[in-house]
């Protein structure tokens, strides 16, 4: 057979992503802020799309007419335009410009803008003003430390190594650069940056600029002349008191329980994190995306959070007046593109909306367990089974449930939550949830008597005994720790102590 360049035609059928399907299974994935500023973004590029007005401002009552300006005239006399002009906004109004144009040198509460009640108790428009405005934001640490380094600190070079050593900590004020990093990149002495450190050790709030909870301890001690050499060798065996070894933590330090207990005492009075007292970044509160709440009929309901939705509407009717005006074709190529645009982003957002409240309504079935009797009934669910259910794929359940958060009777979890792990069951029963394995190690945890602590073995035998968990000791040791739970050695220790205090 001989080897020929030759042309054919063959028909086959492919999936091809558009970028406008690739930004639609984007969509998916959004936390309902990020998909607001992307709508925002959408808006400011399209004319054609605008926001859904609520019905507030639909039935809200005509604005009363503005009262007509006060015509002044330069040859009446001011005596007799006494009775006509009341305040300085209406001499502003007056000549059609801003009361600070008229008055710049007058006080702010007598032209008018008064903002503080009456004798009543009510203010001038109906509305208090926002008290939030006039709350003044707490100082950032790092200015804080700025303007004391300027004092304590004399010649530039030393200011500079200071603004360095300021850069490097964290939000609770402690150290995360090496000082050889900074005498290296600066072109400094080491002991030059180490002098510079121990001047700003005094900065308040005492305790910033440590490079250890030790050294942290150690800096407040000082300020309030208490580290002396037994309070000292406390400190370096801070490793004991977290364990609560009480007989290692006298014989290192020397002293009886009675002189230990004061120490500790002290200790406790400490701020192991100075630097968390000033402004850091703003707490964002979660806002449910789903709600679910129980039904008439025993059932469960599920409801979008219609609060976090964008409402974006196509407006066709300026798109109308605009194509007959224009006879651009570029003009008329944009239009078009836009009303493609509007139309798709329409669409995308109903879709997604709808697939959410398909997934979530899926999950609320399958773990109905969970939502009557608690999370010891949280059972083992993956993408996968979700998806067969639902007849979509694993990747657009993934997405859907990425950054989504569900309002249920039983609080607010993410929907990631619900999916957990499988483990076997040592009677041939159901597989149980590894969150509900979790949740019952933490029960027979906190219910164990100090005379009788339970260790990893025991705890395993007896859920493989009450429930039936075929569970090994290592995986107990892996979820204990992953709850932060320490072990029996030291929860024994604990327990004890806190009987001694009692």
């Amino acid at each position: 057979m001989a080897l020929s360049p030759r042309l054919e035609f063959r028909q086959a059928q492919s999936l091809t992503l558009t970028p406008q399907l690739m930004q639609s299974i984007k969509l998916l994935q959004l936390s309902h802020l990020e998909l607001n500023d992307f709508v925002d973004a959408e808006l400011l590029r399209n004319p054609l799309l605008e926001r859904e007005e609520g019905s507030e401002s639909a039935e809200a009552e005509p604005a009363e007419a503005p009262e007509r300006a006060v015509e002044l005239s330069a040859y009446e006399d001011t005596v007799a335009q006494g009775d006509r002009i009341k305040d300085a906004d209406q001499i502003a109004e007056g000549y059609d410009t801003a009361v600070e144009n008229v008055f710049p040198e007058s006080n702010p509460n007598e032209m008018g803008s008064v903002t503080g009640p009456d004798r009543n108790g009510s203010f001038e428009g109906g509305e208090a003003p926002d008290l939030d405005q006039f709350v003044a934001s707490r100082p950032r640490l790092s200015d804080h430390l700025e303007a004391q380094a300027q004092m304590l600190l004399r010649t530039q070079a030393d200011r500079l190594i200071g603004q360095h050593l300021i850069d490097g900590l964290n939000e609770a004020g402690y150290l995360t650069v090496e000082l050889e990093a900074v005498a290296e990149l600066l072109g400094a002495e080491l002991g030059d940056v180490e002098a510079v450190l121990g001047a700003l050790q005094t900065c308040d709030p005492i305790g910033v600029f440590a490079r250890s909870v030790a050294e942290c301890m150690a800096l407040q001690l000082r300020e309030r002349n208490r580290l002396d050499p037994m309070m000292q060798r406390l400190l370096d065996n801070l490793g004991l008191v977290a364990e609560h070894n009480m007989a290692g933590l006298m014989k290192a330090v020397g002293c009886d329980r009675e002189d230990l207990s004061d120490m500790l005492g002290e200790l406790r009075l400490l701020d192991p994190r100075p630097g968390l007292a000033f402004d850091s970044a703003p707490i964002e509160a979660v806002v449910p995306d789903v709600f679910v709440r129980s039904g008439p009929d025993g059932g469960w309901q599920v409801e979008l959070n219609t609060e976090t939705l964008p409402r974006v509407l196509v407006n066709r009717v300026y798109y109308a007046s605009v194509t007959k005006k224009t006879r651009d074709t570029a003009e008329k190529t944009f239009l078009s593109d836009c009303l493609q645009t509007a139309n798709w982003l329409t669409k995308s957002l109903d879709q997604r909306a709808q697939t959410i409240t398909k997934v979530a309504a899926e999950i609320v079935r399958q773990q109905d367990g969970f939502l009557t009797h608690g999370v010891a009934h949280l059972k083992p669910m993956t993408l996968k089974m979700v998806a067969e259910e639902i007849e979509m794929h694993e990747s657009t359940v993934s997405r859907v449930t990425a950054n989504k958060y569900m309002a249920t009777p039983r609080g607010l979890y993410e929907m990631k939550y619900f999916f957990t792990t499988a483990i076997a069951s040592a009677d041939g029963g159901g597989d149980h949830s590894a969150e509900a394995v979790r949740h019952r190690i933490k029960q027979l945890i906190d219910a164990e008597p100090a005379s009788d602590i339970l260790s990893d073995d025991t705890i395993a035998e007896m859920l493989r005994k009450e429930q039936g968990i075929d569970v090994a000791r290592r995986t107990v040791a892996k979820y204990r720790e992953g709850m932060n739970i320490p072990s029996s050695v030291i929860r024994r220790r604990q327990k004890k102590a806190l009987q001694k205090i009692a």
